[in-house]
C-alpha cells in the first residue's frame, strides 16, 4: 500500500508539471512530436504555442497537434525582427496568463519564447544545432549536438547540455514511407524528382550568393528531359518570383509548387536528389540517405561540416559546382530504419526530465 501511494504521489507531481513548447518554425513540428509523445507518456503536461510562419500551423494541423496560434512573420530587417520578437513575447505571455503557469519553457531557437519565459520567471531550454547565431536573451540552458564545440559559443559550460547525433535523428528513424506517394502526386516512375528549397533570403545569416546558385540549378534542370522539380518556397515573394521567372515550366508541370502542405519526409524519401539553401531539409535528406546538395553560403556549421566529411552532404559553392558536382540521376532506395526510438531522443528527453525532477 505504501509503495502504491508513493507511486501515485510521484505521478501526481509529474502531472502538475507542465512543459511549454513553442513551435517557432515549420521544422520544429516533426522534431517536437516524438518529444511531446515521450513527455506525455511519462505523465507530464504539455502546452503548445505556434507561430503562423512558413506553414508551421498547417503542419501542426496536419499532425493533429493541439496548439494556440501566437504571432506571425513580420519582415527581414534586423530592427523589424527585434521588434517582432518583443511583440510576440508579450503575446505569448498574454496567451498563457489565464492558465496555470508552466514550469519549463522549451523551444528550438525561439527568441520570443525565451524572452517571454524570462518575464514570467519560467526557466527555459533552447535547443540549437547551428552555432553561428546570436540572441539578445540568454536561456537558462542550451542543448546542442556533441558535434558542436561549446568553445564556439559564449555560453556558461555548466548550462550546456549535449546529445548524441543530430536533431533529425529524433524523428527520422520513426518515419514510414507512403508507398503510393508518387502516384498521388502524379510523378512517373521513370521521372527524376528533384526537391528544391530556396535560401532563407529574410534570415540574418543570408548570403546573396545562394540565390545565384539556386537560379543556376533551376536553369540547368529546366533544360533536362525527364526531370521534374518540386519547389518549396519559404515566402510568398519567392513563389511569385518563381512563377514570374519560370512561368513556362510551371504551366507545363515541370516545376511543381505544392498548393497544400506536404509531409516533408515523404517528399524527400521519394525524391532522387535534394538541393536546398541550408538548414533542416538538408540534414533530413542526409539522415534518409538521399543525395543532398547545399547551396547555403553563410557560415557553415559544425553539423554540416561533419555531414560533408562523412560524404552525406555536398556543399555547392560556385555556379561551376552546380554543373560539375550535382549529379541529376535516379537513385537506388535502401531500406528504411526499423522505427525504433533513437539514442538522440532518449538523450534529449532525459535532460528535460532531469531538470523537471530537480524542481520542487
Amino acid at each position: 500500500m505504501a509503495m502504491t501511494n508513493k507511486r501515485n504521489e510521484i505521478e501526481n507531481r509529474k502531472v502538475s508539471k507542465t512543459v511549454w513548447i513553442d513551435l517557432d518554425n515549420s521544422p520544429h513540428v516533426p522534431f517536437f512530436i516524438p518529444i511531446i509523445h515521450e513527455l506525455k507518456s511519462k505523465g507530464y503536461g504539455v502546452r503548445i504555442t505556434a507561430r503562423d510562419c512558413s506553414q508551421t500551423c498547417e503542419l501542426a494541423d496536419l499532425n493533429q497537434l493541439s496548439y494556440t496560434k501566437v504571432g506571425r512573420h513580420y519582415g527581414k530587417t534586423m530592427p523589424v525582427k527585434i521588434g517582432a520578437n518583443i511583440l510576440r513575447s508579450v503575446q505569448l505571455a498574454r496567451a498563457l496568463s489565464h492558465e496555470e503557469r508552466p514550469v519549463l519553457a522549451l523551444s528550438h531557437g525561439s527568441r520570443a519564447q525565451t524572452l517571454s519565459a524570462l518575464w514570467m520567471g519560467v526557466p527555459s531550454i533552447v535547443l540549437m544545432d547551428y552555432e553561428h547565431v546570436s540572441g539578445f536573451v540568454k536561456p537558462t540552458w542550451v542543448m546542442m549536438p556533441e558535434l558542436i564545440s561549446g568553445k564556439s559559443m559564449s555560453i556558461n559550460p555548466g548550462r550546456v547540455l549535449k546529445y548524441h547525433g543530430i536533431k533529425e535523428d529524433v524523428y527520422v528513424p520513426l518515419f514510414k514511407p507512403d508507398p503510393i506517394f508518387r502516384e498521388k502526386f502524379g510523378f512517373g516512375d521513370d521521372e527524376i524528382i528533384v526537391t528544391l528549397r530556396p535560401p532563407a533570403t529574410e534570415a540574418h545569416y543570408h548570403n546573396a550568393e545562394s540565390e545565384a546558385l539556386f537560379t543556376a540549378a533551376l536553369d540547368r534542370m529546366e533544360r533536362m528531359d525527364r526531370v521534374r522539380m518540386v519547389i518549396l518556397p519559404r515566402y510568398d515573394s519567392q513563389k511569385e518570383r518563381i512563377l514570374r521567372s519560370w512561368r513556362k515550366s510551371v504551366d507545363s508541370g515541370k516545376i511543381v509548387i505544392p498548393d497544400q502542405v506536404m509531409e516533408g519526409l515523404n517528399l524527400l524519401w521519394h525524391s532522387d536528389l535534394v538541393i536546398s539553401g541550408g538548414g533542416t531539409m538538408n540534414r533530413e535528406a542526409a539522415a534518409l540517405g538521399v543525395p543532398v546538395y547545399s547551396i547555403f553560403r553563410g557560415k557553415i556549421g559544425a553539423v554540416d561540416r561533419w555531414l560533408q566529411e562523412k560524404g552525406r552532404l555536398v556543399l555547392i559553392e560556385t555556379v561551376d559546382d552546380v554543373h560539375q558536382k550535382i549529379h541529376i540521376q535516379k537513385r537506388l532506395k535502401v531500406e528504411r530504419p526499423n522505427g525504433a526510438p533513437s539514442e538522440t531522443l532518449s538523450d534529449i528527453v532525459g535532460h528535460i526530465e532531469n531538470i523537471l525532477n530537480s524542481m520542487n
